[in-house]
């Protein structure tokens, strides 16, 4: 069979009304699934040795998955001013994993996709077995290493100056800068991947999402590997920060310096990755999970109560329900369960920020015209999953800031914000609170309209 017949065909997982491609090779017993970084279209693999190569050997142990996160080589694109946000790349991998019929896989993300692979695994800790990471670039840096970080700040502009080019593949791996065929393929991909001012806004959205609130809560096994050699894009300081919040990381450092992990030279890495995937037979911790937790609260509930008396009271009751239960699922969220003891709202959690700060906008939206006033309060954080309940400090900080919003107000605790950095959702500081039964200030953020 010639090398071209083997080539995996490109698939479209569908996601609304967006396609998602992706390609599956081997079928070894263990899927692991490739979330790529910029620059890396899955089409054009197959068209270098070494990487071709280094496919082949991953998909001998397991069955391979690979895709384009959406705006990224031959998935569908998005606007500039609208670029998916990390919660929707998850979405991607969700989408592309049930396309492939994949219960649960091992996950190996590189670069910039690095943030991607940490937050699915900490959201759907049923749906990963274990983690890689390759030379993560996360915006994780200490006050010490901020020098570093403005370096590489001018490189991402000087490269999103050069995007396509030789000149900007040479600032991208400049390891391989002497090999006219990798300058090539290199440049080739990028301009195959996406343009030059999408690279340049996807670059500065993944430097502006600050991920470290969500590392605790990472409950597999995870492997992270990084190139000896040191990198502006991604500092060996970076992976330390990581391996220190991260439980259980084993942190490897393997031969060769630059972004790609198939640069030569890369047998060790193969050779940790398959030990990694082959020899472990992790459970995740089904019994926690990262979320992110909105409570709302009927203002005024009280005296409405009062003046309609209790019929037309409950009839009001059961028609916010009904708005709730809709508007929640229309975000992707889950109805926990009401707060007729404590209150008259709802307790919802969400896999992601973004969509529960849109979801609390829509739901005080359509309850105007029920006369119903509400305030929100919603923190990003690890909870206890007590069958269709939840608990945990988590619940509780998010219950307390609700305590501080004021009617038709959405506040935050600070997890939030850093979270959803480059989406366009705009916030004002409130400063810090102490509330009851947490402990230390909490800095709190409304949402702005």
């Amino acid at each position: 069979m010639g090398a071209e017949e083997r080539i995996p065909e490109t698939k479209f997982a569908k996601l609304g009304n967006d396609r998602i491609a992706y390609q599956i090779v081997g079928d070894g017993p263990i899927d692991l699934l490739w979330v790529a970084g910029i620059g890396d279209p899955l089409d054009a693999r197959w068209e270098y040795g070494p990487w071709a190569s280094f496919l082949w050997r991953l998909a001998s142990f397991s069955r391979l998955i690979m895709m384009d996160r959406r705006g990224m080589g031959a998935s569908d694109p998005v606007p500039l001013d609208a670029l998916p946000s990390w919660e929707e790349f998850v979405d991607d991998a969700l989408a592309v994993l049930d396309a492939a019929g994949s219960d649960q896989t091992v996950l190996l993300a590189s670069n910039d996709a690095a943030a991607t692979a940490i937050l699915f695994a900490a959201t759907r800790p049923e749906r990963t077995r274990s983690l890689i990471l390759f030379n993560p670039a996360i915006n994780f840096l200490t006050p010490e290493d901020q020098m570093m970080l403005d370096e590489g700040r001018a490189i991402y502009a000087s490269l999103e100056e050069n995007w396509g080019t030789e000149v900007g593949a040479a600032l991208a791996v400049p390891e391989q800068s002497d090999d006219p065929a990798a300058m090539r393929f290199v440049a080739k991909n990028m301009r195959i991947s996406c343009s030059p001012r999408q690279a340049g806004a996807y670059m500065r959205q993944n430097a502006a999402v600050d991920i470290h609130h969500v590392l605790p809560s990472v409950s597999i096994p995870v492997l992270l590997l990084h190139r000896q050699g040191t990198s502006h894009y991604n500092p060996i300081e970076t992976s330390r920060h990581l391996a220190d919040q991260i439980p259980g990381v084993c942190l490897v450092m393997v031969p060769g310096y630059g972004l790609n992990i198939y640069a030569k030279p890369y047998a060790q890495i193969l050779d940790h990755i398959e030990a990694f995937v082959t020899g472990a037979s992790p459970e995740a911790n089904k019994d926690r999970a990262l979320a992110t937790i909105l409570f709302t609260d009927f203002v005024g509930s009280t005296e409405q109560a009062s003046a309609l008396g209790d019929r037309r009271w409950k009839a009001l009751l059961e028609s916010h329900d009904a708005v709730a239960r809709t508007v929640i699922d229309q975000h992707g969220g889950r109805l926990v369960r009401s707060t007729r003891s404590t209150g008259d709202g709802v307790v919802a959690t969400f896999d992601g920020p973004g969509r529960a700060i849109r979801c609390a906008a829509a739901l005080r939206d359509a309850l105007i015209p029920l006369n119903i006033t509400i305030r929100a309060g919603l923190h990003t954080g690890e909870v206890e999953l007590r069958g269709d309940d939840i608990g945990g400090i988590a619940v509780h900080l998010a219950a307390r800031v609700l305590e501080q919003a004021g009617a038709n107000e959405l506040l935050t605790s600070s997890a939030v914000p850093l979270l959803v950095a480059g989406s366009g959702i705009e916030f004002e500081d409130r400063g810090e609170h102490e509330l009851k039964g947490i402990s230390g200030a909490v800095r709190l953020f409304a949402v702005e309209d």
